[in-house]
């Protein structure tokens, strides 16, 4: 099949959709490339997840099992674990995790893993899109060559290599993939031709840039402008605490010009798959230009502190009780790493649960997202929500707000709880809130 035939078959949505990784970037992919009428086959290598969804059944809020039976009666999705497949789609999608390794450079196995056992498979015609998080380069340098070399074939001629980033948000009710503008990046013409004509089918507008470089670029400028200004509001808020100042008071006035100004709010450190990580990736390949991200890596490291910073707080409460750290009961509010979402990958909690643990706390947990704590990549934590009631609340010597979800009833919290430390401002307003500490 040749790049005329492709591009024929995409619009007229007979291509079928390879999507590698079935998480929080890979399902949101599938769910709109179905909605638009395509058939669409999974690859993931976990087994579970490719039952779970084989079985009509999802395993992230997002996706609503009803959605999954759907896909299934229809016969227009289905899941599996056979690398031999990859040869079948006409577009494979790549969704894998690219995360950092102990000393915080790129870990790229799993694009690696990926890109060979794509290339042992690939046939001329197919269009293969990287959109995982990564550094400028990766599919020029890492991908796009394992591809050439495993299956003797050419991009540009005999294939189609683009990179196009994920803008997935857990949560938003206001933007998502169909509503979302898609950065696309190629190196060749006939590439960049057919990621757009694929992408063309679920987005409202594609933005072309002139290289995958410059399109893994503008993904880690997105979420490294966030990281920063993050921390810029996180020093601040343990500046204007030592001054005796609520930083949440004065980000409420400040928003209020029009322009000059975007609100950016403190917490007790980062969280998600991007931004802990990705500030990192454009670090560590910085030092291959023999260039230094000052900035970048001073961000990141007063993010990474935020969680002692927390820590210290609750500890200074403690000691106004007369109580140490060791031996108290802690109940966390909430483990998820942003509001209202059923996903803990990177969150603070994990890391603020283990220092707790470690000084010696007893620790509960409450977050109706996720009833089950363990399976975590970098934190060996096995622990179960248990039911946030009056009697758990009194019978916590300390409640500590890490997430705030919407749902959670706070003033019930005020009303029964003896030390709250809230590092989200979810108490603003309420009756009580005089006696809680923030941090």
């Amino acid at each position: 099949m040749g790049f005329v035939e492709l591009v024929e078959k995409i619009k007229k949505k007979e291509a079928l959709l390879g999507v590698v990784g079935l998480g929080y970037v890979g399902l949101p992919l599938v769910k709109e490339f179905l909605a638009a009428g395509f058939r669409v086959l999974g690859f993931d290598t976990d087994k579970g997840k490719v039952e779970t969804l084989n079985a009509g059944e999802s395993y992230i809020l997002m996706l609503p099992p009803e959605l999954v039976k759907a896909w299934r009666r229809r016969d227009r999705f289905v899941a599996t674990t056979d690398a031999a497949r990859l040869c079948e789609p006409d577009v494979l999608l790549i969704c894998v995790p690219t995360p950092l390794n102990k000393t915080r450079e790129p870990e790229l196995c799993y694009v690696r893993q990926t890109a060979g056992d794509i290339g042992r498979a690939l046939r001329r015609g197919q269009l293969v899109v990287l959109e995982s998080t990564t550094y400028p380069g990766t599919t020029a340098e890492v991908m796009q060559p394992c591809l050439e070399s495993l299956s003797g074939l050419k991009v540009g001629d005999d294939f189609y290599v683009a990179y196009s980033p994920e803008r997935e948000d857990p949560g938003n009710q206001n933007f998502g993939l169909g509503t979302t503008p898609k950065v696309i990046g190629a190196d060749d013409e006939d590439s960049l031709s057919a990621a757009l004509a694929l992408y063309g089918q679920i987005v409202p507008h594609t933005i072309e840039v002139t290289s995958t470089r410059a399109a893994e670029a503008v993904k880690l400028l997105e979420n490294i402008f966030r990281a920063v200004n993050i921390a810029l509001v996180n020093e601040l808020k343990m500046i204007f605490d030592r001054m005796g100042l609520d930083v949440w008071e004065i980000i409420e006035a400040a928003k209020s010009k029009p322009f000059g100004f975007m609100p950016f709010y403190p917490g007790p450190g980062l969280g998600g798959h991007c931004i802990p990580i990705d500030p990192f990736y454009l670090a560590w390949k910085a030092r291959e230009y023999g260039m230094s991200t000052r900035f970048i890596e001073l961000a990141g490291e007063i993010n990474i502190s935020m969680p002692r910073y927390v820590l210290s707080r609750l500890r200074e409460a403690l000691n106004d009780k007369g109580q140490p750290v060791k031996g108290s009961n802690i109940l966390v509010l909430g483990i998820a790493y942003k509001p209202d979402v059923d996903d803990a990958r990177e969150s603070p909690a994990l890391g603020i649960i283990e220092l707790l643990l470690n000084d010696g706390a007893q620790v509960d947990y409450h977050d109706p997202y996720l009833p089950h704590m363990h399976g975590f990549r970098s934190h060996d934590l096995h622990l179960d929500s248990v039911p946030l009631t009056p009697e758990t609340l009194a019978g916590a010597d300390c409640v500590l707000i890490v997430t705030n979800h919407s749902c959670i009833d706070y003033q019930m919290v005020l009303d029964h709880a003896s030390l709250i430390v809230d590092s989200r401002n979810a108490c603003a307003g309420l009756t009580g809130e005089a006696r809680v500490v923030k941090a």
